[in-house]
């Protein structure tokens, strides 16, 4: 514990140091590098904490013509909805736009959504995009 309490000090009075520009310019590049780890994670279909997502629920043979074969959340997660917001006190990371926000906390969460036109509802597993 004393480790992490030596580099914990030394490590805040580096980033003290740092002028406004440069602390943003760390929280940008911290930012960066912290989408690139949740995109790499979210492409691997697994959790924050390493177990595997739920698999999509499996179609009947009727239905297979239009079934996706790509991985879960391959076009969620690109930065065009992934968006970071780096400032010199702090970095935050969301998603952004159109239908995404919403995509994203149905599977964040593991909620039920209103899909079709008629009402029905469907339930979604927890598949932990952010974490």
């Amino acid at each position: 514990m004393n480790e992490f309490k030596r580099f914990e000090d030394r490590l805040t009075g580096l980033i003290e140091s740092l002028s406004p520009s440069g602390r943003r310019r760390l929280s940008a590049e911290l930012a960066k590098r912290l989408r690139q780890s949740q995109q790499r994670r979210v492409m691997a279909q697994k959790a924050p904490d390493g177990t595997p997502y739920a698999p999509r629920q499996q179609q009947s043979a009727r239905k297979k013509t239009g079934r996706v074969k790509r991985k879960m959340f391959a076009k969620l997660i690109t930065s065009r909805f992934l968006h970071i917001r780096a400032s010199p006190e702090q970095v935050s990371m969301e998603f952004y736009g159109g239908k995404s926000p919403k995509i994203a906390s149905v599977h964040q969460f593991g909620l039920s959504e209103e899909t079709r036109k008629d009402g029905k509802k469907i339930d979604y597993p927890a598949r932990p995009l952010l974490g």
